[in-house]
């Protein structure tokens, strides 16, 4: 019950931590001229946080269905709610995505998209 209730504890500070701090452990992205642009990125559920926390995905890992997005992370299919879309053009020109990993002793429960950026399919 105790890691039940730290997973569920854990499960809701992972999303706003992500508000604070990006993840840009070795300075690498530090002199990116597209690094103000990637900490402005929002959707209409929040900041998206930065490059260092998205993840590129290949053209096999997205795709359109029924006129929504959907994202294949960790071998599954997940679909991006609209307001995890992010307006505007894609500066970077790669599919973006913004995962949040709900987890419990290693094993994925479920995945939210907190952003996504799509690309262009070629």
């Amino acid at each position: 019950m105790a890691l039940l209730i730290l997973s569920a504890g854990l499960a809701m500070w992972c999303p706003l931590r992500c508000d604070a701090t990006a993840r840009d452990l070795d300075g690498r992205y530090a002199n990116s001229p597209l690094k103000a642009w990637f900490e402005s990125l929002r959707s209409a559920k929040g900041p998206c946080c930065s490059d260092a926390d998205g993840t590129a995905l290949s053209d096999i890992d997205w795709e359109m269905q029924d006129g929504r997005y959907r994202v294949r992370i960790e071998g599954l299919w997940w679909d991006v709610p609209e307001d995890a879309v992010v307006a505007g053009p894609n500066r970077a020109g790669r599919t973006m995505v913004w995962p949040v990993y709900y987890r419990q002793l290693d094993k994925v429960l479920r995945i939210e998209v907190r952003c996504f950026l799509p690309g262009s399919m070629t």
